[in-house]
C-alpha cells in the first residue's frame, strides 16, 4: 500500500488519499467510524473486547457482544479497504482484544496532534518549539468527531480541547516576548472559532489590536464578548475583562496622544521647508532604491533627471563652475515641488526625482530650468545638457544641448 493517506479526525472525518478526500464512512457505518475512533486515540495500545463493547454499546449491549464487535469489525474493515488498498489492515486482532496499527504511508492528525502535544510539555529547543506549536495549531481544525455511538466521546474531545488551548496560551506568551502582536491577533481570532468565551483569548487579542493601533477593533472585541457574556451566560462580563479593558483603553488614549504630538511635530517641520528637497548623495541613493522597490506595488512613477553644467567650447574653471551650479541649485529650489529630491551628483551635476511626472511634462520642467538659468546667464559663456528617464529604465534619448 505505497499511498499517502491522511485521516483527520478534528473537526470532521475524512480519509485523503493520494489527494483524493472520502469522507463518507459515517454515513455507511456509524459505529464503525467510533469503533476506528476510538482504537486511534488508544494510540497502539490493545483493548479488550469486553472493554470496547461497553465504549460502543453502553448498556444497550446485545445478548453476543462478542459476535457483534467481530461482525462490527469485520464491515469496517471492508469500508476501508474500498477506499485504500490493505487500510483495513491497520485494524489488528490480538488474543480477546482489537488495536489500531499504524500502517505505512498512514498518517492520523489526532495522534500527530497529541504526540507533538504532549513534547511541547516538556524541555524543547527554541527553534524547534516554534515549528512544533504552529504545526500543533495548524492540525487542531475543530473538536474531535463523534457519531455518537463513544461513551467517553465527549470526554476525549474535551481533553483535545483543552491540549490545543494551552497550546495557544503559551504560543501567545512566546509572540508577546517579540511584540509580535499582527500573530497574536491572528492566532487568538483562530482559536475564537472553537471557544468564542475563551477570556484569555479575547483579553490578549484586545491587546493586540491597541498594540497595532487599532483600538476601535479592540472596542469592538470588548462589546462582542460582553454581549455574549450576557446572552449566553446571563451574566456580566467578569472582572478581570473589564479591567483588562480599561487598562487597554488608557494605553489606547496615551498611544493615540503620542502619534498626534509626532504627527503634529513632523507636521510643523515639514511646513517650514520650501521647494524640493536636497539631500547628500548617499541619502540620494537610499531614497532612490527605496522609491524603485515601491513603484510596482503602488502603482505610482516616478523619473529620474540630470542636468550637468559645461562650458561653451571650453572647459570651465572651478570658480565659474561653482558659481553656475549655486546659480542653478537657486533655480532648482525656485522651481521645483516639495516632492522631488535633489542631489549633487558630481562637481558639476544635479540628479533629482521627479515623481508623478511624464517624458512630456519632465521636460517642460526641464525647458521652464534651461529658460530661467539662460536668463541668469546670457552670453553663451555656460552650457547645461539633460536627460530624463524612468527609475529603472533607458533615457530618453541622448543629452540635450542647449546653446
Amino acid at each position: 500500500m505505497a499511498r499517502e493517506i491522511f485521516i483527520r479526525l478534528l473537526g470532521g472525518f475524512s480519509i485523503t488519499v493520494d489527494g483524493a478526500v472520502h469522507d463518507n464512512l459515517p454515513a455507511k457505518s456509524r459505529r464503525g467510524v467510533s469503533l476506528m475512533t476510538y482504537l486511534i486515540l488508544q494510540r497502539g495500545k490493545a483493548v479488550a473486547m469486553q472493554r470496547l463493547a461497553r465504549e460502543l454499546w453502553g448498556s444497550r449491549r446485545s445478548e453476543n457482544p462478542e459476535n457483534a464487535l467481530k461482525t462490527l469489525v469485520s464491515r469496517m474493515r471492508s469500508l476501508l479497504n474500498g477506499v485504500a488498498d490493505g487500510l483495513g489492515g491497520a485494524i489488528r486482532s490480538e488474543q480477546g482484544a482489537y488495536r489500531w496499527g499504524s500502517l505505512p504511508g498512514v498518517s492520523v492528525d489526532v495522534l500527530e496532534f497529541i504526540e507533538l502535544a504532549e513534547e511541547l510539555r516538556h524541555s524543547v529547543p527554541e527553534t524547534q518549539r516554534w515549528e512544533k506549536t504552529r504545526r500543533v495549531l495548524a492540525l487542531y481544525q475543530g473538536e474531535l468527531f463523534q457519531s455518537g455511538d463513544m461513551v467517553n466521546g465527549a470526554m476525549q474531545s474535551s481533553w483535545l480541547h483543552k491540549s490545543y488551548l494551552e497550546t495557544v496560551y503559551a504560543y501567545v506568551e512566546m509572540l508577546k516576548e517579540r511584540d509580535e502582536y499582527n500573530e497574536i491577533a491572528r492566532t487568538c481570532e483562530i482559536a475564537l472559532r472553537y471557544d468564542d468565551l475563551d477570556e484569555f483569548l479575547h483579553i490578549e487579542r484586545m491587546r493586540a489590536l491597541v498594540g497595532l493601533n487599532r483600538a476601535d477593533e479592540a472596542r469592538q472585541e470588548y462589546r462582542l464578548v460582553s454581549h455574549r457574556s450576557r446572552e449566553v451566560l446571563d451574566a456580566e462580563p467578569s472582572d478581570a475583562l473589564r479591567e483588562s479593558y480599561e487598562r487597554l483603553a488608557d494605553a489606547s488614549a496615551e498611544l493615540q496622544f503620542n502619534l498626534d504630538a509626532i504627527s503634529n511635530e513632523l507636521a510643523e517641520r515639514d511646513s517650514q521647508r520650501t521647494g524640493p528637497f536636497y539631500c547628500d548623495y548617499s541619502a540620494f541613493r537610499e531614497i532612490y532604491n527605496i522609491q524603485y522597490r515601491n513603484l510596482e506595488r503602488l502603482g505610482s512613477t516616478m523619473f529620474l533627471g540630470v542636468i550637468s553644467v559645461t562650458g561653451q567650447g571650453k572647459q570651465l574653471s572651478d570658480i565659474a563652475r561653482e558659481s553656475a551650479m549655486a546659480g542653478l541649485q537657486e533655480i532648482l529650489r525656485d522651481n521645483l515641488r516639495k516632492g522631488d529630491i535633489v542631489t549633487r551628483f558630481s562637481p558639476a551635476i544635479f540628479a533629482m526625482l521627479l515623481p508623478t511626472v511624464d517624458y512630456g511634462t519632465g521636460g517642460m520642467v526641464m525647458e521652464r530650468i534651461e529658460h530661467l538659468f539662460y536668463q541668469e546667464y546670457p552670453g553663451g559663456s555656460v552650457t547645461i545638457q539633460h536627460r530624463i528617464c524612468p527609475l529603472g529604465g533607458r533615457p530618453a534619448g541622448n543629452f540635450k544641448q542647449i546653446s
